[in-house]
């Protein structure tokens, strides 16, 4: 007797894996950059969103099969295929975003995962074996096997492996076809034939009713953790709270780059110069970078290659749509990160967000100029880059930069060497 499915169900099983995988990569992908306490807590929630999805999604794809008879499910392997897909997730998690991807690194990963999604369903489909016998043809294991195994390696590769990675939702998108695809697989391969069983069960057992139960709270506690990741995270904001709406209402207005008509100098040395004024250039001698910055780097592509860059030798970074572009007083290098994500990696002691789009290292600005109500500071180096920034933040930079000039310490930063 082979199985037919609820279509309804079928839906709602992969709308349960989509949002879970949407939660556990939006986690996932976090960990690579994050601090050692911080790395433990993200790669702990990706692998338990992405091992919830996949467990749910089996599950709802289990009470959508239309069965001849009332069958029961076996508490001990229905909560084994949980945790056991929860620790190969985790593994699979840490492999990838460890290290650079690469393609043994990925295929390891992919193999795993795609191994965790096969074993929690065989375990899954064991905790039935007492109400129904069943026989699995092999062809469609291995068959299920394959879809996992490249299904899941596509969604890592797009997620981890890409210097401009597509949206989340396109990796969650693959990840959860991967996980239903190879469950409707495996269960296109299913016969099975009914079970007398005059005793009744010898080992605890769920109702197929009270697996309901538990599925909807996992799909309830699937939805709120989809919720929550689609809500965006609120930069910090170098302003007083008070001040925070007509600030961002005049930075939404400003223009990302700066113009030079009607500009008022106000540099601190001339604005062509590779070298910093000897003023400036002491103060931010003085301003030392922390040990665990100097030792951060952040992944950039340099002539075709993805590499690192060591964080104190980043003169600005500006937000370019969803990535960014980093700037080292000679050439600008594509990395595939956020301003924010970046954002998060800067000492601030050092590096000052200037506006909605620009961060600088204010170690390396050479002077500063006025244009109307806002700014623009100008970088060392053979261009002399010049950065914009906002009228908001525009008196709270420029009072370091004098800080620094001058040799005297804000609470911000050191008093310069003298």
């Amino acid at each position: 007797m082979s199985v037919t499915h609820e279509p309804w169900l079928v839906a709602l099983s992969l709308l349960m894996a989509f949002q879970g995988s949407f939660v556990g990569l939006n986690l996932a992908i976090q960990v690579r950059q994050a601090a050692a306490p911080r790395r433990r807590l993200l790669l702990a929630g990706a692998a338990l969103t992405l091992a919830l999805a996949i467990w749910s999604m089996h599950f709802v794809g289990m009470l959508a099969a239309q069965l001849p008879m009332a069958v029961d499910f076996l508490i001990l392997p229905t909560l084994l295929s949980f945790l056991v897909c929860v620790l190969v997730v985790g593994i699979a998690v840490f492999a990838a975003s460890n290290a650079s991807l690469t393609p043994l690194r990925l295929g390891l990963a992919a193999f795993v995962m795609g191994s965790g999604i096969c074993t929690m369903h065989y375990l899954g489909m064991y905790a039935l074996h007492e109400s129904l016998h069943m026989r699995h043809d092999p062809l469609y294991i291995l068959a299920s096997f394959l879809i996992a195994f490249n299904a899941a390696g596509l969604a890592i590769w797009l997620l981890f492996g890409l210097g401009r990675r597509p949206p989340i939702v396109v990796s969650a998108a693959v990840l959860a076809l991967a996980i239903a695809a190879m469950h409707y697989t495996a269960m296109a391969g299913l016969t099975f034939e009914p079970v007398q069983t005059a005793g009744g069960f010898l080992a605890p057992a769920l109702s197929a009713g009270m697996l309901a139960i538990i599925v909807s709270c996992v799909a309830f506690l699937v939805s709120g953790l989809f919720l929550l990741a689609l809500v965006p995270a609120q930069a910090n904001q170098d302003v007083k709270s008070v001040d925070v709406p007509s600030e961002e209402r005049e930075e939404q207005s400003e223009p990302d780059s700066p113009t030079e008509a009607e500009s008022r100098t106000v540099r601190t040395g001339p604005e062509r110069s590779g070298k910093q004024p000897a003023g400036l250039q002491a103060a931010a001698g003085a301003v030392r970078p922390s040990p665990l910055s100097a030792k951060r780097t952040l992944p950039i592509e340099k002539d075709g290659q993805k590499t690192q860059i060591g964080v104190p030798e980043i003169y600005s970074i500006h937000a370019d749509a969803h990535y960014t572009r980093l700037y080292d007083g000679n050439r600008e290098f594509f990395c595939p990160l956020s301003i924010s994500e970046v954002e998060q990696q800067l000492d601030p002691k050092t590096f000052n967000r200037v506006h909605r789009s620009h961060i600088v290292n204010l170690k390396h600005v050479v002077g500063f100029k006025r244009t109307g109500e806002r700014g623009v500071l100008v970088l060392a180096g053979q261009d002399a880059q010049m950065v914009p920034v906002s009228r908001s933040r525009w008196s709270r930079v420029k009072a370091r930069l004098v800080a620094l000039k001058e040799g005297t310490s804000t609470g911000e930063f050191p008093a310069a060497a003298q």
